[in-house]
C-alpha cells in the first residue's frame, strides 16, 4: 500500500511539473548561486545536479557566482585584511587580485591550491552529465563597467552588456558558468556585485527568469519567522514593503536587482532559500514555489 502512495506521489510531481516543463522550454533562465548552498558539500551537489537537470528538459540556465566567504578565506592567507565599506568589499589592487584568483578569471601561482570557485563548478556540472563552459565577465566583453566610489577602489558598476558569448554557448547546449569580474575602459578588472551581475545579463538575454539563490526563505513580513513568507509580489507591492520598511537591509539590493530586471524585460525574479533541498526546481516546477516571485 505504501508502495502504492508513494509510486502515486512521484506521478502527482510528474504532473504538476509538465506545464512548466512547456512553457520553459527553450527559454532562458539566469541563476544567482552563493552563500550557504555554496559552501556546503551536499546542497552544492543538489544545486547542481538540478541545475544539469533543467538543462536536459530544454531550459537554458546561465550560471552567475561570486565567492566571498572563498575571497576572505585567501585574503587571509595572505595576509590581507578584509574591508567592507556600507556592505561592499574594499576592492584594493592586491584585493583584486585575489578576487580575481578566487573566482577562476585568470591562472595563477594558486591554480593548484585554491580550486577556483569557477572552474570547480565547471567541473561539478561536467561530472554530472553537463556541459558546462566557465567565463568571466571580462571574456568577450560580457561585462563592462566603471568603478563605482574610489573609496571602494576596484569595486565596478555594470555599463555595457555583451551577451554574444553566451548566446554562442546557450546555443550549443552548453552551461555558460560566469564569474562576475568586468573590465573598464583601460582594460582594468572591477569586482562586481554577483546579484547586479545576474540582473543585467538577466535582462540583456531576454531571461525568462532571474533566480537569486540566498540564506533566506525570500521576502518575509517578518525575517525572523519563516512562516511569513510572502510567495507572489508586484514591483509596486514590493515599493511598498520597502517604503515600510518591511523590507529593509540586506534584501534591500536584492528586490531592487530583481524591480530593476523585470523592468527591463526579464518576465519574473525570484528570491528563493539556497539551504532548501532542490528549491531551484521547486521554483521552477510547481505550482506553490519556494521562494517569493516578483513580477511587473
Amino acid at each position: 500500500m505504501q508502495a502504492q502512495i508513494d509510486n502515486f506521489q512521484r506521478v502527482s510531481v510528474l504532473a504538476e511539473a509538465l506545464p512548466y516543463l512547456q512553457r520553459f522550454a527553450g527559454e532562458t533562465v539566469v541563476v544567482k548561486y552563493g552563500g550557504a548552498a555554496m559552501k556546503d558539500e551536499s546542497l552544492k551537489d543538489r544545486v547542481i545536479r538540478d541545475l544539469v537537470l533543467l538543462s536536459t528538459v530544454g531550459i537554458r540556465p546561465v550560471l552567475v557566482h561570486g565567492g566571498g566567504p572563498e575571497i576572505n578565506q585567501w585574503l587571509n592567507k595572505v595576509g590581507i585584511e578584509a574591508k567592507f565599506l556600507n556592505g561592499l568589499r574594499v576592492t584594493d589592487a592586491a584585493t583584486m587580485e585575489i578576487v580575481e584568483m578566487v573566482l577562476g578569471a585568470f591562472s595563477s601561482f594558486l591554480t593548484h591550491t585554491v580550486g577556483k570557485v569557477n572552474k570547480s563548478l565547471v567541473s561539478l556540472i561536467n561530472v554530472a552529465g553537463g556541459r558546462a563552459v566557465g567565463i568571466c565577465g571580462k571574456d568577450g566583453n560580457t561585462l563592462r563597467g566603471r568603478v563605482r566610489d574610489p573609496e571602494l577602489g576596484f569595486v565596478g558598476d555594470v555599463t555595457s552588456v555583451d551577451v554574444s558569448v553566451l548566446r554562442g554557448l546557450l546555443d550549443s547546449g552548453a552551461i555558460p558558468v560566469v564569474a562576475t569580474v568586468a573590465m573598464d575602459a583601460s582594460g582594468q578588472a572591477l569586482n562586481v556585485n554577483a546579484d547586479t551581475a545576474a540582473g543585467e545579463l538577466a535582462a540583456s538575454l531576454g531571461a525568462a527568469k532571474l533566480i537569486l539563490m540566498t540564506d533566506v526563505p525570500g521576502v518575509c513580513t517578518d525575517k525572523d519567522d519563516p512562516g511569513s513568507l510572502l510567495r507572489e509580489l508586484t514591483i509596486s507591492e514590493t515599493r511598498d514593503l520597502v517604503a515600510d520598511d518591511v523590507i529593509a537591509g540586506g534584501m534591500i539590493p536584492k528586490v531592487e536587482c530583481c524591480v530593476k530586471s523585470i523592468a527591463q524585460g526579464v518576465k519574473s525574479a525570484h528570491i528563493i532559500d539556497g539551504r532548501a533541498p532542490h528549491s531551484l526546481l521547486l521554483e521552477i516546477l510547481t505550482d506553490e514555489g519556494a521562494g517569493t516571485m516578483i513580477t511587473g
